[in-house]
């Protein structure tokens, strides 16, 4: 059962690490000394896991249903927690959808199967429909549908459908381009039955915002959880001065961590928690990722800096952000 009934996605929700020892084996204790510190941070309003940031990918369904035990038991008494939904297939994916309901968490965060690509989810709408309808059908929770940016993506009308059909579906995550994604949020918005659009485009986070989304799911909160809190509050408040400062900010970080390749993103999040001091030992990635270079770290190190960013957080924040529910 979840542990916050009848959960909307909204505002704040960091999707945090794992960290791994030398033998590329969970290192519990830090996995939850993090999740702790992300779930403390003011303005976080639930805690993503299993997800891209956690390097599900390479998790064993075994691996995966620890990571929910683990974070249930060390933050999932004051915060909701959102598991990750990533398989190939739809049968597996209801498999999952059940163990994270038993294993206490509050919505699911629904990946797109890569088994719908090569023009798959683009002319079959009815892939995407069944492989939603199969996790809902497993489960009452919350469902948020990831909708990719590449050919994984959900055609407008297809996910206007599933928003209607699939009465679970009550958010998006959204990592569309600028005038797809003011398209969502108008859309959803307007359905009979409303459906949150959380940004994921951390690299243009206030324009985003700005746009009308309804809050955030982010790996970057993992490191930035803080500034991204206050650059929500600031949007909602209508305060531009304050908002363009922290998007400022966080511009430093974004820099580094979206950079080139797009997929050592949560490479260097590790990296920074490692510079930052959150986490302890090494930033280790299961293969195929890869060890960053030094030059690169090194380049890290100075976004954090720029950032204002110290091991307790960011500098200079007014307190609290946005208290969570």
């Amino acid at each position: 059962m979840s542990r916050f009934k009848d959960y909307i996605p909204q505002g704040v929700i960091p999707a945090t690490l794992a960290a791994f020892d030398a033998e590329y084996e969970f290192d519990w204790a830090e996995t939850r000394r993090h999740l702790a510190f992300t779930a403390d941070i003011d303005g976080v309003t639930a805690i993503t896991v299993n997800g891209h940031a956690s390097e599900v990918h390479a998790c064993t369904i075994d691996e995966q249903t620890r990571m929910m035990d683990e974070s249930a038991d060390e933050v999932g008494d004051r915060m909701p927690l959102i598991c990750g939904v990533y398989t190939d297939g739809s049968h597996e994916a209801a498999r999952i959808a059940k163990m994270a309901d038993t294993h206490g968490a509050s919505a699911l965060l629904c990946f797109p199967p890569g088994s719908m690509g090569m023009g798959g989810i683009q002319h079959r709408p009815e892939m995407g429909i069944a492989h939603m309808k199969m996790i809902a059908d497993a489960t009452d929770l919350p469902m948020i549908v990831f909708q990719y940016s590449n050919e994984l993506g959900y055609p407008l009308e297809t996910l206007v459908r599933i928003c209607e059909e699939i009465p679970n579906v009550k958010a998006i995550k959204d990592w569309s381009p600028p005038q797809v994604h003011a398209r969502h949020i108008k859309t959803l918005h307007a359905l009979p039955r409303p459906i949150n659009v959380l940004s994921t485009n951390s690299a243009w986070l206030m324009s985003s915002l700005v746009m009308g989304a309804d809050g955030l799911l982010s790996g970057a909160g993992s490191v930035i959880a803080d500034l991204q809190a206050a650059l929500f509050k600031a949007v909602q408040a209508q305060d531009l001065k304050t908002a363009q400062a922290l998007a400022d900010r966080i511009y430093h970080t974004t820099e580094v961590f979206y950079a080139d390749p797009f997929g050592d993103m949560h490479n260097r999040m590790k990296e920074a928690l490692i510079l930052l001091g959150r986490l302890d030992g090494e930033a280790v990635v299961r293969p195929p990722l890869m060890k960053l270079t030094e030059t690169e770290i090194a380049c890290i190190a100075e976004a954090m800096t720029a950032a204002g960013i110290a091991c307790d957080g960011a500098r200079g924040l007014e307190a609290p952000a946005l208290a969570a529910e």
